[in-house]
Protein backbone atom coordinates (compact mmCIF):
# COMPACT_ATOMS: atom_id res chain seq x y z
CA UNK A 1 0.00 0.00 0.00
CA UNK A 2 1.11 3.33 -0.55
CA UNK A 3 1.38 6.94 1.43
CA UNK A 4 -0.46 8.78 -0.88
CA UNK A 5 -3.74 9.47 0.79
CA UNK A 6 -6.02 9.21 -2.32
CA UNK A 7 -4.31 6.45 -3.68
CA UNK A 8 -5.21 4.50 -0.12
CA UNK A 9 -8.55 4.67 -0.53
CA UNK A 10 -8.58 2.98 -3.56
CA UNK A 11 -6.19 0.29 -1.79
CA UNK A 12 -8.63 0.29 0.84
CA UNK A 13 -11.78 -0.24 -1.58
CA UNK A 14 -9.62 -3.11 -4.01
CA UNK A 15 -9.08 -4.67 -0.74
CA UNK A 16 -12.41 -4.82 0.29
CA UNK A 17 -13.73 -5.90 -3.49
CA UNK A 18 -10.77 -8.95 -3.50
CA UNK A 19 -12.30 -10.34 -0.01
CA UNK A 20 -16.14 -9.99 -0.92
CA UNK A 21 -15.17 -12.31 -4.03
CA UNK A 22 -13.11 -14.84 -1.60
CA UNK A 23 -16.12 -14.72 0.51
CA UNK A 24 -18.24 -15.20 -2.47
CA UNK A 25 -20.89 -12.56 -1.60
CA UNK A 26 -22.38 -10.39 -3.70
CA UNK A 27 -22.05 -6.13 -3.34
CA UNK A 28 -25.88 -6.48 -2.19
CA UNK A 29 -25.42 -9.19 0.25
CA UNK A 30 -22.09 -7.52 1.82
CA UNK A 31 -24.05 -4.45 2.31
CA UNK A 32 -26.97 -6.48 4.41
CA UNK A 33 -24.80 -8.23 6.75
CA UNK A 34 -22.61 -5.19 7.30
CA UNK A 35 -25.90 -2.90 7.80
CA UNK A 36 -24.93 -0.79 5.29
CA UNK A 37 -26.15 0.78 1.99
CA UNK A 38 -25.57 -0.96 -1.28
CA UNK A 39 -24.42 2.39 -2.71
CA UNK A 40 -22.35 3.49 0.01
CA UNK A 41 -20.69 0.22 0.10
CA UNK A 42 -19.69 0.63 -3.69
CA UNK A 43 -18.90 3.77 -2.96
CA UNK A 44 -16.14 2.93 -0.62
CA UNK A 45 -14.87 -0.14 -2.82
CA UNK A 46 -14.30 2.82 -5.72
CA UNK A 47 -12.87 4.63 -3.42
CA UNK A 48 -14.86 7.86 -3.20
CA UNK A 49 -15.86 7.41 0.18
CA UNK A 50 -13.95 7.65 3.31
CA UNK A 51 -15.65 5.35 5.98
CA UNK A 52 -14.81 5.85 9.74
CA UNK A 53 -13.88 3.25 11.93
CA UNK A 54 -16.98 1.96 12.85
CA UNK A 55 -17.95 1.33 9.59
CA UNK A 56 -14.59 -0.49 8.60
CA UNK A 57 -15.37 -2.65 11.57
CA UNK A 58 -19.03 -3.52 10.31
CA UNK A 59 -17.36 -4.46 7.11
CA UNK A 60 -15.12 -6.63 8.62
CA UNK A 61 -17.65 -8.56 10.54
CA UNK A 62 -19.19 -9.01 7.76
CA UNK A 63 -15.94 -10.36 5.64
CA UNK A 64 -15.27 -12.41 8.75
CA UNK A 65 -12.35 -10.86 9.03
CA UNK A 66 -10.18 -8.58 11.67
CA UNK A 67 -11.17 -4.82 11.70
CA UNK A 68 -7.64 -4.29 12.32
CA UNK A 69 -6.83 -5.67 9.46
CA UNK A 70 -8.94 -3.08 7.17
CA UNK A 71 -7.80 -0.33 9.64
CA UNK A 72 -4.57 -1.11 8.69
CA UNK A 73 -5.49 -1.17 4.91
CA UNK A 74 -7.19 2.34 5.29
CA UNK A 75 -4.06 3.75 7.40
CA UNK A 76 -5.82 4.30 10.66
CA UNK A 77 -3.28 1.85 12.66
CA UNK A 78 0.43 1.35 11.74
CA UNK A 79 0.77 -2.50 10.58
CA UNK A 80 1.87 -5.06 12.54
CA UNK A 81 4.27 -5.94 10.31
CA UNK A 82 4.73 -9.83 11.04
CA UNK A 83 1.29 -10.42 11.60
CA UNK A 84 -0.07 -8.13 8.97
CA UNK A 85 2.05 -10.10 6.56
CA UNK A 86 0.87 -13.48 7.71
CA UNK A 87 -2.71 -12.87 8.51
CA UNK A 88 -2.66 -10.96 4.82
CA UNK A 89 -0.67 -14.28 3.38
CA UNK A 90 -3.79 -16.39 5.23
CA UNK A 91 -6.88 -13.94 3.57
CA UNK A 92 -5.75 -14.44 0.14
CA UNK A 93 -4.68 -17.66 -0.51
CA UNK A 94 -6.31 -19.79 -3.04
CA UNK A 95 -6.41 -22.89 -1.99
CA UNK A 96 -7.87 -22.96 1.29
CA UNK A 97 -11.80 -22.19 1.86
CA UNK A 98 -13.25 -18.96 3.73
CA UNK A 99 -13.62 -20.69 7.15
CA UNK A 100 -10.22 -22.36 6.87
CA UNK A 101 -9.05 -18.73 6.69
CA UNK A 102 -10.81 -17.55 9.29
CA UNK A 103 -9.90 -20.56 11.51
CA UNK A 104 -6.44 -19.93 10.97
CA UNK A 105 -6.54 -16.11 11.47
CA UNK A 106 -8.46 -16.05 14.41
CA UNK A 107 -5.92 -18.75 16.17
CA UNK A 108 -3.39 -16.92 15.13
CA UNK A 109 -4.23 -13.72 16.62
CA UNK A 110 -5.26 -15.55 20.14
CA UNK A 111 -1.69 -16.69 20.26
CA UNK A 112 -0.38 -13.12 19.45
CA UNK A 113 -2.28 -12.01 22.05
CA UNK A 114 -1.58 -14.54 24.77
CA UNK A 115 2.14 -13.54 23.89
CA UNK A 116 1.98 -9.98 24.15
CA UNK A 117 -0.06 -10.15 27.41
CA UNK A 118 3.03 -12.20 28.45
CA UNK A 119 5.23 -9.49 27.53
CA UNK A 120 3.64 -6.83 29.56
CA UNK A 121 2.33 -9.32 32.40
CA UNK A 122 4.53 -8.24 35.34
CA UNK A 123 7.48 -11.19 35.90
CA UNK A 124 5.62 -12.87 38.83
CA UNK A 125 2.71 -13.04 36.50
CA UNK A 126 3.61 -14.76 33.89
CA UNK A 127 2.02 -18.07 33.54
Amino acid sequence: MTGDPSRRWLDLGEFIRQQRGSARLSLRRLSELAGISNPYLSQIERGLRKPSAEILQQIARALRISAETLYVQAGMLEPRLDAEDLTSRILSDPHISEDQKQALVQIYLSFRREHDAQETAPRGEQG
